[in-house]
């Protein structure tokens, strides 16, 4: 049985894990992106495509344009279970991207999609601390502009 301190760190140290891996998305650090997660972890994108294990996770993320722009906005994590090792939890994901190519104005760059999603995690403590071990990532609502 946890303590309520012991449970509150816990989820806290998964939260950073969801945070960490949109910035080190946003930010192309594919090799950071990919540490969050355990070795055999899987990914699942919103095309429904499963990444099985971290090298597959990788190439993956090394294949896209390296002049995509994105930004997560993360908010509402919900634990629905959390131990000592383990831990599953949804949160809530608003996502705009934009193109690198695209001339900058006063607002910054166009953002012509606008995504909202859920990730569903799993996590788990592992000797060199909490990892996502299981990941669906979905949308639910877009927007487009021309």
């Amino acid at each position: 049985m946890m303590t309520p301190i012991d449970r509150l760190l816990a989820e806290q140290a998964c939260r950073d894990l969801v945070q960490q891996a949109a910035a080190r998305t946003d930010a192309q650090d594919h090799d950071g992106f990919v540490a969050l997660f355990t070795a055999d972890a899987v990914l699942v994108r919103p095309a429904g495509a499963a990444l099985n294990g971290r090298e597959a996770i990788l190439a993956s993320y090394r294949e896209r344009p390296a002049n995509r722009i994105t930004r997560h906005l993360l908010c509402g994590t919900l634990f629905s279970d959390c131990s000592a090792e383990s831990a599953a939890a949804v949160t809530q994901v608003l996502l705009w991207s934009g193109d690198a190519n695209d001339a900058p104005g006063p607002f910054g760059r166009p953002s012509p999609r606008q995504v909202l999603g859920t990730f569903e995690d799993r996590f788990v403590k592992t000797p060199d601390g909490w990892r996502i071990a299981h990941r669906v990532a979905s949308f639910v609502l877009y927007s487009e502009r021309d």
